[in-house]
């Protein structure tokens, strides 16, 4: 694998530790100098691919670890733990690309399915990096190297990074986002009915009936899916949010809990130091110097 090319061509894009944005829209470099604890967080759906350093993604008891070897394929927004390792001698540096869902679509009906995986797709996996994967990343960031390459070529550099995801092992949760059938699709589709507002009070019952599913069902199929019941989902999903709103300055703790659907401020309090070890206070005065990746 030629590592260091892609290496090179990442280094001039990062503009600091965390995460920064190119000239193509959905597409973003990072990095990091030091090793980074073991962390709540969530992904949108999105490729993730390094190429120095490397990181284990915690989900429910699965260990996923993706570095130079392997990418990780985030198919659902799923909270879970990622410890990055990464040093001054031997930073981490990667790039991220977001699953358009418009772009997906099109590749889902216009290519033809590989063979199916025995099992239930998996929302958030690590693939083997191909040669024609690896090329696909190459060419899409040597695009973002000139300015008028990337407006003109880098869009369809994007497309050709996603097709070589569909055309891995990780294509059936892919194309599962798409198709509509099956029991991971029903669970996608009750998984986009929260993400639609994430401070609304939906029951079980309501995810279920928007899955047509029993309750039973739908509980069971949700845990496998997602490595949590449809609550514990919620509450994560609204924790991390929080997260991210605290670091505006305009927001302050009480406004940050209604805006993510507690009614209870202390209860909110609460839920977040048990998730992030830290009190929503004490987080928001660490913002700025709070890096993830």
């Amino acid at each position: 694998m030629n590592l260091p090319v892609m290496m090179r061509l990442i280094e001039p894009l990062l503009k600091h530790d965390g995460y920064s944005d190119t000239a193509l829209a959905g597409v973003t470099v990072f990095g990091s100098h030091k090793h980074l604890k073991r962390t709540p967080m969530v992904y949108q759906p999105s490729l993730i691919f390094v190429a120095q350093g490397r990181k284990v993604g915690y989900l429910g008891d699965r260990e996923i670890h993706y570095n130079p070897g392997h990418y990780l394929v985030q198919t659902l927004p799923l909270p879970f733990e990622c410890e990055t390792f990464a040093s001054e001698s031997a930073p981490l540096m990667g790039v991220s690309v977001r699953i358009d869902p418009a772009t997906l679509a099109e590749l889902v009906h216009t290519t033809r399915p590989a063979a199916l995986a025995q099992g239930s797709p998996e929302p958030m996996a690590a693939v083997a990096m191909t040669d024609a994967m690896e090329e696909a990343v190459t060419r899409m960031l040597r695009a973002l190297a000139d300015p008028q390459v990337a407006q003109l070529m880098g869009p369809s550099r994007v497309r050709e990074v996603i097709f070589e995801a569909l055309s891995g092992t990780q294509g059936p949760a892919l194309r599962a986002l798409v198709d509509g059938s099956g029991n991971y699709s029903r669970v996608v589709q009750a998984l986009e009915l929260m993400h639609t507002d994430i401070a609304a009070e939906l029951s079980v019952e309501q995810l279920a009936e928007q899955a047509h599913m029993s309750v039973s069902s739908f509980h069971q199929h949700f845990k496998d899916v997602t490595q949590s019941s449809p609550l514990q989902y919620i509450k994560r999903q609204r924790l991390l949010k929080a997260q991210m709103l605290l670091s505006r300055d305009d927001l302050n703790v009480t406004q940050t809990a209604e805006r993510v659907g507690y009614r209870s401020v202390n209860q909110f309090s609460r839920d977040y130091k048990r998730y992030f070890a830290v009190s929503p206070l004490q987080d928001k005065r660490e913002a700025p110097q709070r890096i993830a990746v």
